[in-house]
C-alpha cells in the first residue's frame, strides 16, 4: 500500500471531504429504517481520527441507484447516535445548504451531505461537478472501498483538485487482501460461487497464478460440468463459455492447481421456498430438474479442503442461498471457514458477505470486505480508479 493515508497529512483546522460508503440496506417497507449498519460502523475509525485531530469533517456518499433519488437522512440519524452528537445534514450536495453548513463547521465537527447520486454528473465523473464538490474542502479522503472500482466524481474526480489520501477502511481492505494475494500462507484456497463463469473469468485466471486450489460452486459449476460431458438438466449454463471452461481446466492442470467441483447437487423443478428437492450427481441431473445448491457429498468434500487451508478467499454463494431449501451449501461453507481458526479467511463482499452476516458468522472471519464489485476487481488484479487517484507516499 504505497498511497498516502490520513496519518500522512496535517488535518488540524482544515475542511476535509470524506467519501464514505454509506450505501446501506433499507427496510423495503420503511425506507427510513436501516437494516444493517455495518458500512457506517466500518467508517467510524476514519471519522473519529479526523474529528480528534481537529479537522472539519464533511462526509459524502451515495445510497441506492441514481433513479431512486434515495435520501441519506437515515444515515445522518444513525451517525448522530453512533458518534453521540448531532451530525448536521445538508439537504443538497453542492448547493446553498451544503455551503453554509460547511462554512459553519468548527474544528472537530462533522456533517453529512445529501446523496451525491441526486446529480447525474456524479456517475458521469463530470469535471465541473468534481471541482464544485472539491471547493467545499481543502483535503480529500477516500474511505469508500465499496465504490473504489468506479471512476465517479466523488470517488476519483475530486482527487484532481485536492490533496488526496485514503482512510483506515481502504487501508485495511487493501492491506489484508493484498497481503493474502501477494504473500499467502499456504495452502491458499479460493472458493468461487455465483451464477456466471463470465463474471469470474478474470478472477479465475489471476488466481490460477497464486492459489493451490480453487473450489467452484453456485450456478457456474454447471457450465464446467457440461464442458466435460455432464448432463445438467435445466441448470444454469453459459453455452458460449464451454470452450473457455475447458481451457481453464487445462491451465489449472498445467499449473498444478487443484480444481474442486460439486460431486452432487440439490435439485428441484421450481425455485421456491417450498420446492420439493432431490439429490443427484452433478453430471447426471434429469432433464426436468435444475441444480440449485451443492449436495451433501460436495459439502463434506469442500469442508475437507477448507479444513487444511491456511489462507482462504471466498466470493459468491454455493447455491440459490436466498431460499431455505438451497441455502445449506452456503451455510456449511461459511461454518467451515469460521471453524478454521488457524487460517486467514477473507470474504469478498457481495452475497458471500451478506451470507456470513445473516448466519452471524462475520466476527469469526479475518476480514469481511465491504465491497463486492471492488473486491472482485481487486482479486482480479485490476487497478481501482478510486485508489489510483490518491497521492503516492
Amino acid at each position: 500500500m504505497n498511497k498516502k493515508t490520513i496519518e500522512d497529512i496535517d488535518v488540524k483546522g482544515k475542511k476535509v471531504l470524506v467519501r464514505c460508503d454509506f450505501n446501506v440496506p433499507l427496510d423495503v417497507n420503511d425506507k427510513t429504517k436501516i437494516t444493517d449498519d455495518r458500512r457506517i460502523t466500518e467508517a467510524l475509525p476514519t471519522i473519529k481520527y479526523l474529528m480528534e485531530h481537529g479537522a472539519k469533517v464533511i462526509l459524502c456518499s451515495h445510497i441506492g441507484k441514481t433513479k431512486d433519488k434515495q435520501t441519506l437522512l437515515p444515515v445522518a440519524k444513525r451517525l448522530s447516535e453512533l458518534l453521540n452528537r448531532e451530525v448536521p445534514f445538508a439537504k443538497d450536495v453542492v448547493g446553498e445548504d451544503a455551503k453554509s453548513k460547511a462554512a459553519a463547521l468548527n474544528d472537530g465537527d462533522v456533517m453529512l451531505l445529501e446523496n451525491v447520486r441526486i446529480h447525474e454528473e456524479e456517475e458521469a465523473n463530470d469535471p465541473a461537478f468534481s471541482k464544485e464538490l472539491a471547493s467545499l474542502a481543502e483535503i480529500y479522503v477516500n474511505d469508500a472501498f465499496g465504490t473504489a472500482h468506479r471512476a465517479h466524481a466523488s470517488t476519483a474526480g475530486v482527487a484532481a483538485y485536492l490533496p488526496a489520501v485514503c482512510g483506515y477502511l481502504i487501508q485495511k481492505e487493501i492491506g489484508i487482501m493484498g497481503n493474502a494475494l501477494e504473500n499467502p500462507e499456504r495452502p491458499f484456497v479460493a472458493i468461487l460461487g455465483g451464477a456466471k463463469v463470465s463474471s469470474k473469468i478474470g478472477v479465475i485466471e489471476n488466481l490460477l497464478e497464486k492459489v493451490d486450489a480453487i473450489i467452484i460452486g453456485g450456478g457456474m459449476a454447471y457450465t464446467f460440468a457440461k464442458a466435460v460431458g455432464g448432463k445438467i438438466g435445466k441448470s444454469l449454463c453459459e453455452d458460449d463459455k464451454l470452450d473457455l471452461a475447458r481451457e481453464i481446466l487445462d491451465k489449472a492442470k498445467a499449473k498444478g492447481v487443484k480444481m474442486y467441483f460439486p460431486e452432487d447437487s440439490v435439485c428441484a423443478s421450481d425455485i421456491s421456498e417450498n420446492a420439493t428437492t432431490s439429490i443427484y450427481n452433478s453430471k447426471e441431473i434429469p432433464d426436468d430438474l435444475e441444480g440449485l445448491d451443492i449436495g451433501p457429498k460436495s459439502i463434506e468434500q469442500f469442508k475437507e479442503v477448507i479444513k487444511t487451508a491456511k489462507t482462504v478467499i471466498w466470493n459468491g454463494p454455493m447455491g440459490f442461498s436466498e431460499l431455505t431449501p438451497f441455502a445449506t451449501g452456503t451455510i456449511e461453507v461459511a461454518k467451515a471457514l469460521a471453524e478454521n481458526t488457524a487460517a486467514t479467511t477473507i470474504i469478498g463482499g457481495g452475497d458471500s458477505a451478506a451470507a456470513v452476516e445473516k448466519f452471524g458468522l462475520s466476527d469469526k472471519m479475518t476480514h469481511v470486505s465491504t465491497g463486492g464489485g471492488a473486491s472482485l476487481e481487486f482479486i482480479e488484479g485490476k487497478v481501482l480508479p478510486g485508489i489510483a487517484a490518491l497521492n503516492d507516499k
